[in-house]
């Protein structure tokens, strides 16, 4: 007898998410790519949707490309088995372990049709926006989706290629060159991510500003000369320890005080790169850009990137031993996940295991 429905974590509302029975869906296109989901990490966004949401989810109409609306299966960075591909599938064959990329952008017979994909009006998400999710035991996503993982990399550390690519992208549309100073403004995954990426660009400094005693020693492991906002004021010491700013600072908490800080930091023709979403508006004074030519710019997602990611994961970075604290099963990912990470700054990032 062949099983018909799985286990899937299901959002309602927020703080409504409930492990219940979903269908389990089959591959309908020629272009589509069924996984056995191994491990999935619960992200930032993940946690902004169930303590203050909807933000990505699609509530009242359904989303342009998946379709649906909530209550949607959720959960986005994650990687498993291919067990079944439509029969035009050329990226992937029965067996290949992957990891996902779930941006959700115009896409045509198993190809993003955007060179810029991430940059659609119609940006969304797999576990995000419908369509199904890594927090389930099963799901179908198009091919153009799919990354074969290289034999050297778990699947836990396939699960991180999500939030790694955050951080490579960052970096990457970043002006920093190798030898260049940054900082880092909040360490938690994405922040850390950040760093890693850093790291493998050429940074000569990281600063990281965090006030998380766990998180602090987590970006001092990794290499980054870590400031305490409540032991220090954090623009003044940048920029005495970088002698007049560093050349590019990093935004990663989505907090409106520590835009300016972030902006504070650089020098004079320096930059700010803001990677955080965020739930409110946030202001600065313009001057601040004008008088000293600094550039403010903002980043989402990725693009055209996990192959990088991949290749840097089998030099070293990235490591899944740095960032995993915790592994779960999906039965208590409300509790032991969504309301651990909530609570428990501690926590950098949790793998569900379906």
């Amino acid at each position: 007898m062949t099983q018909s429905t799985m286990q899937a974590a299901v959002w309602y509302a927020a703080k409504d998410l409930r492990v219940e029975e979903a269908a389990i869906p089959e591959v309908r296109d020629p272009h589509e790519v069924k996984v056995k989901v191994a491990a999935c990490g619960i992200c930032g966004s993940d946690l902004h949707e169930y303590a203050a949401g909807p933000i990505f989810i699609p509530v009242g109409a359904p989303h342009p490309i998946s379709g649906e609306q909530a209550p949607i299966i959720m959960g986005h960075e994650f990687a498993g088995e291919v067990v079944d591909v439509g029969d035009k599938v050329t990226r992937v064959q029965v067996g290949d372990r992957v990891a996902i990329e779930p941006i959700l952008s115009p896409n045509k017979d198993g190809a993003y049709l955007m060179e810029r994909y991430n940059l659609t009006p119609e940006l969304g998400f797999h576990g995000l926006s419908g369509g199904g999710g890594g927090f389930s035991e099963f799901t179908v996503m198009g091919e153009h989706m799919v990354h074969k993982l290289p034999d050297a990399l778990s699947f836990e550390q396939g699960a991180l290629v999500e939030p790694a690519a955050v951080g490579l992208h960052a970096v990457r549309q970043s002006s920093l060159k190798a030898g260049d100073s940054a900082a880092v403004f909040g360490a938690g995954p994405i922040g850390l991510m950040t760093i890693e990426a850093l790291k493998a660009a050429g940074a000569a400094q990281i600063y990281a500003v965090e006030i998380s005693d766990s998180r602090k020693a987590k970006a001092e492991s990794l290499g980054a000369v870590v400031i305490d906002p409540k032991q220090d004021d954090a623009v003044e010491k940048l920029q005495v320890l970088s002698s007049g700013g560093v050349d590019v600072a990093f935004e990663v908490t989505g907090i409106p005080a520590v835009l300016t800080q972030a902006l504070h930091s650089t020098h004079a023709g320096g930059e700010t790169v803001v990677v955080s979403i965020w739930e409110g508006e946030a202001s600065f004074q313009p001057n601040d850009l004008v008088i000293k030519e600094r550039t403010m710019k903002g980043i989402i997602a990725y693009r055209h990137i996990y192959p990088a990611v991949m290749a840097l994961m089998e030099q070293g970075y990235f490591r899944a031993e740095d960032m995993v604290t915790q592994r779960i099963p999906l039965a208590n990912i409300v509790d032991d996940g969504f309301e651990a990470l909530l609570n428990d700054k501690s926590q950098i990032k949790i793998i569900v295991q379906p």
